[in-house]
């Protein structure tokens, strides 16, 4: 007889120097997701060299940096390159969104959010990895 296995919950860190925007981001994620913020840069980088999320959503616009300098600091390390970057932003145009995916990032959702579009987004872009990652 098999017995399903529960869904492990995803792991996602946020990046994001707005304490309002984590807040919401929060809320969104609560149920179903382990979420984990960093507020800067600095932050980001502790937190990637401490444990591997499942997806990296990071404002572009930071305190400290662009969001773009980490998604790209993603993309060179070998241990995370194929870690999944969704940017949650306000910055809208389509030259953001261009500079968004040429710096590294594999979906750009734009603030402020629907939270069932933002689950899904994050979902899609854990399951791409997944999948990834079975064939290789």
């Amino acid at each position: 007889m098999y017995v399903s296995q529960p869904l492990r919950k995803l792991h996602v860190l946020l990046v994001d120097s707005d304490p309002y925007a984590r807040e919401k981001v929060q809320q969104a994620l609560e149920t179903g997701f382990v979420l984990r913020s960093a507020r800067s840069l600095e932050e980001a980088e502790l937190a990637l060299a401490a444990y591997a999320p499942d997806v990296l959503v990071c404002e572009v616009v930071l305190l400290d940096a662009s969001g773009l300098d980490l998604c790209r600091k993603v993309r060179h390390s070998p241990e995370l390159r194929h870690l999944p970057i969704m940017l949650l932003t306000t910055r809208s145009t389509l030259q953001d969104k261009i500079a968004g995916f040429e710096a590294g990032a594999d979906d750009y959702v734009v603030k402020p959010f629907d939270a069932g579009h933002l689950i899904a987004r994050i979902r899609l872009l854990a399951r791409l990895k997944r999948l990834e990652t079975e064939h290789y």
